[in-house]
């Protein structure tokens, strides 16, 4: 859609803005904060609206908010004084005032903008999933053997990304295309057909080798994530597949982190199967009885735009053993036997995709008990895709809750060092917290329990971990203390149901800690 106002022409396909022939520069926030203002231009936007559509309801100063108004005004040629353009309205909020045009033809600015551009392949389109090339590393040690080193390790990169199925990534021959060039990744993502380049660059000196790396917006132009690395040039290989799973477990969840954000603003009369599924992914993380609900009907929506969608019927399977998991069930047979349904619907759909595996492996071990099958689909899981922080995740529950904790609790460490940064986090620290417990490692278990905790203070998993090996070590305080917070987040808490709800067999001193703890029997 192109908006055109005055002599301007903002084109949401492209994420630009034009002032005639001229493209303005403008960050992504502002030019969503702008969007967002003139798509309710009839009615008067609050403050929470703004923060809400533009930055997911997260905090925000009023400060901050001031400071992208003013670019936002800036960028169409207004002012705080003047307000022609966007106008504040004291107490109620901002209004987007100005005349507009819609268009759904090309723009001409957009097009006059780029006469100057040759391109050499015409455009692709985007696939209905993100996509991501990865191109040469630049070598800048001119040491010729570094090429193979920096081709080599591309190369993994390229491998480890296209284990994951919701990512479509660019083959090694079509990104070597552009070796030894100087890019615009704005015409790699047209030529290409993704909507995001990883580049990077390599140099050795004195025994080490460092390695910078940024991943791009190729449509916006924006910068999602750089870093950088340096090791020890020892084993050649080794360093390869290390600085490959740094990589990847950096850059995979701001993918899917941009991934969502883009699809939360999408109109949702607008939205696509893969827009449900992303949307009912945020509101899974989120560990509550409305986040819970949410997710399983955007998971159903997407699988009823998409009948063949095997990972949304896994994730609205596990949205209902979530219900059972978290005491948020009415009735939680009718959830275990929906979340077991679509367990297997999942499977015929797609038994091949680790995420899907991950998902159903949990399942399996949770509701029906069979936890030979659901190890057997961990291992497969973290096969196909040794870089997945779900599927190892879900591997250390599947044995936690087969009574091996030892090897729980290293699938849980693989899980933090593949995603270090996944907003996951507190469910993998918390099945940590009580595999340490089932081995009487006390502290460890505290330091797991408060890391969930952290991350995610209304989870109540991580409560019962900490409530639990407080007691074992006789901090009754803290132990209470625990158990009351548990019984705020799930009132309705009693040990009985808390094993009825599947799962904890294997979980003798867990059980044993929750009683010591005081809890409901």
């Amino acid at each position: 859609m192109r908006y055109r106002f005055e002599e301007f022409a903002f084109d949401t396909d492209r994420r630009e803005l034009h002032r005639g022939a001229e493209v303005v520069s403008i960050t992504p926030q502002v030019f969503d904060l702008l969007e967002y203002l003139i798509r309710n231009r009839e009615r008067v936007v609050s403050k929470d609206d703004l923060i809400y559509a533009v930055w997911n309801g997260r905090s925000v100063s009023d400060a901050a908010l001031s400071t992208r108004l003013n670019a936002a005004r800036s960028a169409v040629g207004d002012t705080g004084e003047k307000q022609r353009l966007i106008k504040t309205l004291p107490r109620k909020g901002f209004r987007f005032v100005g005349a507009v045009r819609e268009e759904d033809g090309p723009s001409s600015a957009a097009v006059a903008s780029e006469s100057h551009v040759e391109l050499s392949k015409p455009a692709l389109a985007l696939p209905d999933k993100p996509s991501i090339a990865v191109l040469p590393f630049q070598n800048m040690s001119g040491d010729p053997e570094q090429e193979y080193f920096a081709d080599g390790m591309v190369e993994e990169i390229i491998t480890a990304l296209s284990r994951f199925k919701w990512l479509f990534v660019i083959a090694r021959n079509s990104s070597f295309t552009f070796e030894g060039k100087a890019v615009d990744v704005k015409r790699v993502g047209r030529e290409l057909g993704v909507r995001y380049v990883l580049e990077g660059s390599v140099r050795k000196a004195a025994g080490k080798v460092r390695i910078a790396g940024q991943l791009i917006d190729a449509v916006t132009g924006a910068h999602i994530w750089a870093d950088r690395f340096e090791r020890d040039l020892t084993d050649v290989f080794a360093l390869q597949d290390e600085v490959t799973v740094a990589v990847v477990s950096a850059i995979q969840p701001k993918l899917l982190q941009t991934e969502i954000e883009i699809a939360t603003r999408r109109r949702p009369e607008n939205l696509t199967a893969y827009d449900c599924y992303l949307r009912a992914l945020q509101q899974y993380y989120l560990p509550t009885r409305e986040g819970v609900a949410e997710a399983i009907r955007l998971a159903h929506r997407a699988l009823e735009l998409d009948p063949g969608f095997g990972l949304a019927a896994a994730l609205e399977g596990a949205g209902h053993g979530h219900n059972v998991l978290l005491g948020y069930a009415i009735d939680p047979q009718r959830d275990r036997n929906e979340a077991v349904r679509l367990l297997r619907l999942a499977l015929s759909l797609d038994d091949n995709d680790p995420e899907t595996l991950a998902w159903a492996c949990l399942i399996s071990a949770y509701h029906v008990g069979d936890c030979e099958s659901a190890i057997e689909m961990a291992d497969r899981a973290v096969a196909l895709n040794s870089n997945s922080y779900w599927a190892w995740n879900c591997r250390g529950n599947v044995y936690r809750i087969a009574g091996l904790p030892e090897e729980a609790i290293r699938s849980f460490e693989h899980a933090l060092r593949v995603s270090p940064v996944d907003p996951r986090l507190h469910r993998a620290l918390s099945g940590m917290g009580v595999a340490f417990i089932e081995l009487c490692r006390f502290d460890e278990a505290i330091a797991a329990g408060k890391k969930a905790q952290r991350q995610s203070p209304s989870y109540s998993p991580a409560y019962r971990c900490l409530a639990s090996a407080f007691a074992h070590l006789g901090r009754d305080v803290e132990a209470r203390e625990a158990a009351a917070r548990l019984l705020e987040i799930d009132p309705a808490f009693t040990i009985s149901s808390w094993i009825a709800r599947g799962g904890q067999s294997n979980a003798k001193l867990m059980t044993e800690g929750l009683r010591k703890a005081g809890l409901p029997e």
